[in-house]
């Protein structure tokens, strides 16, 4: 079923990733870590659908999404970045392959951070935040989603690693099989992965050649 939601705020979280509001339609439910298909309500765009994920809690009286804008890309979220309030999208019922299974890591490549901003929301909500690392990959520093709103959750848990500039503060280069093995004290806890396919690719070879169990491995597929 299609739902025709109005967004009612906008804030920019980072040069290029908006942070958009919406309306929610009675009796819509979702679970943290899903996500809907997406089109822009507006004549030559309503059938160009993408997978964003809800970054709200069900609980909230809001739909929310964390989504990063490509302008080069001339598509979706070229034109995502150039909404306004009052404009609408058009979305579809809940999906999505991410669950929590309890406390463990969770890999963030960029814009994949962005399944586990409502499960993390979650856990902080019910006091369950406890176990949970959080280890993000981005470019640069100023690409870094939600930072203080994750360093205020996870504290010395929030791990961020940075692959194109040197920085004083925070792990530079790829987070690789050797960086992991320093990272993670137990294979057998849940680990949850989230990125550009080659990054989800990358992290998995190297969990389960740590020893982690594959039956403890989430990734949105």
């Amino acid at each position: 079923m299609a739902y025709s939601v109005r967004i009612t705020d906008i804030k920019q979280l980072t040069h290029d990733v908006r942070q958009l509001r919406f309306e929610k339609p009675d009796g819509y439910v979702f679970e943290p870590g899903q996500a809907t298909e997406v089109a822009i309500d507006r004549d030559g765009w309503r059938e160009k659908k993408r997978p964003f994920t809800f970054t709200s809690l069900n609980d909230d009286s809001y739909l929310e999404f964390t989504i990063k804008i490509y302008p080069d890309h001339h598509g979706v979220t070229e034109q995502i970045g150039e909404l306004e309030e009052g404009d609408s999208f058009l979305i579809d019922d809940p999906w999505g392959t991410i669950q929590y299974k309890g406390p463990g890591v969770f890999l963030a490549g960029g814009a994949g951070v962005t399944p586990f901003i409502a499960i993390l929301r979650s856990l902080r909500e019910k006091g369950d935040l406890e176990g949970n690392r959080l280890i993000f990959s981005n470019k640069t520093e100023k690409d870094i989603i939600l930072r203080g709103e994750f360093h205020e959750m996870l504290g010395d848990d929030f791990v961020n690693v940075i692959t194109h500039e040197e920085t004083q503060r925070y792990h530079h280069g790829l987070i690789d099989k050797d960086f992991l093995s320093g990272q993670i004290d137990d294979v057998e806890q849940p680990f949850y992965v989230c990125g550009p396919k080659p990054f989800n690719e990358a992290m998995m070879g190297y969990l389960k050649e740590l020893g982690a169990d594959p039956d403890a491995l989430v990734f949105e597929e």
